[in-house]
């Protein structure tokens, strides 16, 4: 084995760390001087930085010169900037920035060693080492040691078999119908050990999530009293995608996702599968699927929901124990397609079709057609705000790696109609779709073809205008004369400890002004 440079390794993590911070930093609390100079809100000190869609080399002015930060004065800097703008002190997301730093060196070391999964969708959705380019701590672990999470982390190639338990039958709670009760046993299917006695429904459950549980005394005494049998593992591994908590079981005649609990803070939540948004989960998934396919009706799309069929849990444990199944992906994509998590793309991920491509305008051209019409259709026909974020979105690609159709996924992000104001609800449409999905791709579309640059949103404008001028969309002309766009204040609102739903927004440059 080659030896390790110990100063390249954590370089490299310091990078990594760095570039999502400083896009939070200079996007909330900094006006742009010119020259790469910054002006910090809070104390009027002036930041240099390289670079912009992954920004790097950050200096802080000094009476002595240009100083240039490590990535720990970067964190004291950020605090104090923050203290200044805010009047708030946090002494919680200084430790959620050092551990996402951390982890990210934890997993640079694993995948030098680890062997990357053959199939490219599982590569992608393995591919976040950064993650969130527009979160402060995109890769927090809670602060646990990586023993404990390392086994079950997508970037470091992970795949693990997972734990199914038997649930006594009168304590199962459980919505879907036969859809999802049979998803759920067909994970039973696979088991490598007895099957769920008389009286008993499997009940799949995530390894990392039992052992956090662990403690529980009402798991403890589920356990003792019968409620709850620990039946053994599968026998084929599950693959974690980029969500951390959501994996794809495939093999053996089984294809689907399942999304299960996970009481860790990523990014700006505790990933658990809440009562209330399971108790609401056939209604909204009931909406979008109605609306997908009224669209493949009308013009003949191949855009594709993946539906989450249902749940099943313990009474005793509704929250603890909830796991979700969700459409696979093998009757779902076009035929001879390959499906590619949007985030990678914009992650740049090794192979990269986005890269690779020997006509940028043309791929950029196939990849707008195929993701902007289903989410505009949705909210214009229906009312429905899709999450259409960079990892809610799959993008096949044929063998020349040009986008063929779109994949959208998570009940959970949606919004209906009743849910919102429609103005809140077209914000939340043009923040999700445009400022963190395709401003993400177009940036790192624009770094390997520079030459195309400044033809990419007009190509969006020109998406847009054609949307508006066949089905009529009043928000259209708007959005393409506003002067700003909605960003979402992740390093704000993690640092007024706000919670992680309530989105709030700054103004940015439109670049879709002509």
């Amino acid at each position: 084995m080659e030896p390790v440079d110990l100063t390249s390794a954590a370089d490299a993590a310091d990078a990594r760390a760095a570039a999502p911070l400083l896009n939070c930093l200079l996007r909330e609390v900094a006006d742009a001087q010119g020259g790469g100079v910054h002006r910090l809100r809070g104390s009027g000190r002036l930041l240099r930085v390289r670079g912009g869609h992954r920004p790097a080399g950050a200096a802080l002015r000094t009476a002595a010169g240009w100083h240039p930060l490590s990535h720990a004065e970067l964190v004291k800097l950020t605090s104090d900037e923050l203290l200044l703008y805010t009047g708030v002190a946090n002494d919680e997301l200084p430790a959620e920035i050092a551990d996402s730093r951390h982890t990210v060196s934890v997993l640079l070391a694993a995948r030098a060693t680890a062997e990357p999964p053959q199939d490219p969708y599982v590569r992608s959705e393995q591919a976040l080492v950064t993650g969130h380019p527009y979160h402060p701590a995109p890769k927090a672990r809670g602060g646990a040691p990586a023993a404990s999470w390392l086994p079950y982390a997508p970037e470091a190639y992970a795949g693990f078999p997972l734990v199914v338990l038997g649930l006594r039958e009168d304590q199962v709670a459980e919505e879907g119908g036969p859809a999802a009760a049979e998803a759920l046993d067909a994970l039973a299917g696979i088991l490598d050990g007895p099957r769920p006695p008389a009286g008993y429904r499997a009940l799949p459950a995530h390894p990392w999530q039992l052992e956090l549980l662990a403690g529980r005394s009402g798991l403890r005494e589920a356990f003792a009293d019968g409620r709850l049998l620990r039946l053994g593992p599968t026998r084929l591994p599950a693959w974690p995608t980029a969500s951390i908590r959501t994996v794809y079981a495939v093999g053996a005649g089984t294809d689907l996702f399942a999304k299960f609990s996970l009481d860790v803070r990523i990014t700006n939540d505790v990933r658990r599968l809440w009562r209330h948004d399971l108790l609401k989960l056939r209604r909204t998934d009931s909406a979008v699927e109605e609306a997908f396919a009224g669209l493949r009706r009308r013009t003949g799309a191949n855009a594709v929901w993946l539906r989450d069929r249902g749940y099943r849990t313990a009474a005793f444990a509704f929250e603890e124990l909830a796991v979700l199944v969700r459409d696979g992906l093998r009757t779902r994509v076009a035929g001879g397609a390959t499906p590619l998590l949007a985030a990678a793309l914009a992650e740049d991920f090794p192979g990269s079709p986005l890269a690779a491509t020997a006509d940028p305008a043309g791929w950029w051209r196939a990849y707008l057609s195929h993701v902007v019409p289903p989410v505009l259709d949705v909210f214009a026909r229906h009312g429905i705000v899709l999450e259409a974020h960079l990892q809610n979105c799959l993008v096949a690609v044929d063998g020349r790696g040009v986008p063929v159709q779109a994949l959208f996924r998570d009940a959970e992000g949606v919004k209906l109609r009743q849910d919102m104001p429609r103005e809140e609800a077209w914000q939340r449409l043009v923040y999700c779709l445009v400022v963190n999905h395709l401003a993400e791709v177009a940036a790192t579309l624009a770094e390997h073809h520079p030459e195309h640059a400044e033809a990419l949103w007009p190509a969006v404008r020109e998406e847009l205008r054609r949307y508006d001028a066949a089905h009529g969309l009043p928000e259209i002309a708007d959005l393409l004369t506003a002067p700003t766009l909605p960003a979402k204040t992740n390093l704000l609102l993690r640092w007024t400890r706000a919670d992680g739903a309530d989105a709030r927004y700054l103004p940015l440059p439109n670049p879709l002004r002509g």
